[in-house]
C-alpha cells in the first residue's frame, strides 16, 4: 500500500507502511509462533488469515481540528494541531467517500472544533461506522450540549445529504483528556441500532458497541471458532467478555444447547440481546442464549453458569491485559473441557496460558486484523490434557 500522507511525513500511524503486504503477515505470524512456543509447545499453527491491505477499516475515528468553518478531520500532531486525513486509504471506500461529504458538513453547520491547547471549542471527534449493508452509524464527540439543539434541528439536512446515515448520535465527553468518548449517548435518530451482517449472523450495533474494525477478517475468525465448536460439540458454551455476541451467536449456530454471554458493558449486552432475538426468529432451532452485563473477572459470579456433568467450552476474548490470575484460576478449577482464547495481544496470551498448565493448546491461527501495523490478532483452541486423546 502507498500513502501520500505517510509519504509526507504528515501521518506515521502505520508503522509497515511500505513493507510487502505478504512480508507483513509473514512477520506477524512468526511473532506469534515465537511468543507462544515455550507454553503450546505441541501446537498446530493453522495457515494465517490475510486482510485487504487497504480499504479494510470499517469504522473512521477523526479527530476534528482547525476552526469553524475550515475543519481538519484526521489527527493532531504533537503541537496539538489538526492534521487532515480525509483521503486516508484504509477506510472501507464508501466510507473514504463520505468522510470528505461530512467535513463539508461540519463546516455549513458551523460547528466548533474543539481547541485542546486552548481548552475551548466544542466537537472533539466524529466518529464513522460502516455496515456491508451500506448503512453508516454517525457519531458526534462534543465536549457539552452547547451544539446538541443545533444538530437536532439540522438533522433533516443531514439525513438529506448524507442518505446513507441512518443512525446519528451525540457523545458528551467534558474531560480535557485523551479519552475518545464519554458517558452519555444521545440518539437524535429513531433508529438507534446500525445491523452489522457478519456471515450468518447479523449483529446490532448500539453507539457504545464494540465491533472488529474488520468486518471480512473478524468474520473468518468468527468462522473459525464456529468450526471448533462444532468439532468439539459442547453442550454449553460460556463466553466470558462477549462483547456485541459474536462469539456466542456462532456458538449458536454451532449446535450448543445453552449460550451465556457475560460482558461488563450493558451497551454491549443489550445489542446481543437484539441479535439473540432475531437470531431466534429466523432459527428457531437454536438452543437457549443467554446474556449478562456482569463483570467477567468477579469469578463467583460464573459458577453458576456451567453445571457440573455438561460438556462445556469456554471462550475469552478479553482486552489486551488478558484474563489475569483470578479468571485463569477459576478457568482452571471449572469443569470446561475445552477453551478458545481470542487475543490482540500474544504476550499477555502467553502468560494466561502458562496459567492454564492443566489445558493443552491444540490448534493456533493469527487473524490480520490490522494491517500496515504490528498489531494482531490470534486464536487458539486449548482442550483439557485428559481429553486430549479422544479429539
Amino acid at each position: 500500500m502507498q500513502c501520500d500522507y505517510f509519504d509526507a511525513g504528515r501521518c506515521r500511524s502505520c508503522a509497515l507502511m511500505g513493507v510487502p503486504y505478504a512480508v507483513q503477515l509473514a512477520d506477524k505470524d512468526a511473532r506469534c509462533r515465537r511468543a507462544l512456543a515455550d507454553v503450546a509447545p505441541d501446537v498446530t499453527w493453522l495457515e494465517p488469515c490475510p486482510s485487504a491491505e487497504s480499504a479494510f477499516r470499517n469504522k473512521a475515528k477523526l479527530v476534528v481540528g482547525g476552526r469553524a468553518g475550515s475543519v481538519t478531520v484526521g489527527i493532531l500532531d504533537p503541537g496539538a494541531n489538526g492534521v487532515d486525513l480525509r483521503a486516508c486509504g484504509l477506510h472501507e471506500q464508501p466510507l473514504q467517500e463520505l468522510i470528505p461529504r461530512v467535513a463539508d458538513l461540519v463546516d455549513e453547520l458551523g460547528l466548533v472544533p474543539y481547541d485542546v491547547s486552548a481548552r475551548q471549542g466544542e466537537l472533539k471527534h466524529v466518529i464513522l461506522t460502516l455496515s456491508p449493508t451500506g448503512e453508516v452509524m454517525l457519531r458526534f464527540v462534543l465536549r457539552s450540549r452547547r451544539h446538541l439543539a443545533l444538530l437536532e434541528s439540522r438533522l433533516p439536512i443531514l439525513r438529506a445529504r448524507l442518505p446513507e446515515v441512518s443512525v446519528v448520535s451525540v457523545n458528551l465527553q467534558p474531560e480535557h483528556k485523551a479519552v475518545l468518548e464519554g458517558d452519555t449517548e444521545i440518539i437524535l435518530t429513531e433508529l438507534g441500532e446500525l445491523a452489522m451482517p457478519v456471515g450468518e449472523i447479523t449483529l446490532f450495533l448500539r453507539p457504545n458497541s464494540f465491533f472488529q474494525t474488520n468486518t471480512a477478517v473478524a468474520s473468518a475468525l468468527y468462522r473459525q471458532a464456529q468450526t471448533w465448536m462444532q468439532r468439539m460439540a459442547p453442550s454449553v458454551i460460556l463466553d466470558l467478555y462477549c462483547g456485541v455476541g459474536g462469539f456466542a451467536l456462532h456458538g449458536a449456530l454451532a449446535g450448543a444447547g445453552r449460550v451465556v454471554g457475560i460482558e461488563v458493558s450493558a451497551e454491549a449486552v443489550r445489542s446481543a440481546e437484539t441479535s439473540a432475538a432475531r437470531l431466534r426468529a429466523e432459527r428457531p432451532d437454536v438452543g437457549t442464549l443467554e446474556f449478562r452485563a456482569e463483570d467477567a473477572t468477579e469469578v463467583d459470579t460464573l459458577d453458576r453458569a456451567l453445571r457440573r456433568g455438561d460438556t462445556s467450552m469456554v471462550v475469552v476474548n478479553p482486552p489486551r491485559r488478558g484474563i489475569g490470575p483470578d479468571l485463569a484460576a477459576w478457568v482452571e478449577r471449572s469443569d470446561a473441557t475445552h477453551l478458545v482464547y481470542s487475543s490482540c495481544n500474544v504476550d499477555s496470551l502467553a502468560v494466561d496460558l502458562a496459567r492454564l498448565p492443566s489445558y493443552v493448546a491444540r490448534e493456533a491461527r493469527l487473524f490480520d486484523m490490522f494491517p500496515q501495523t504490528t498489531h494482531h490478532e490470534v486464536i487458539v483452541r486449548l482442550e483439557r490434557a485428559q481429553e486430549s486423546s479422544a479429539t
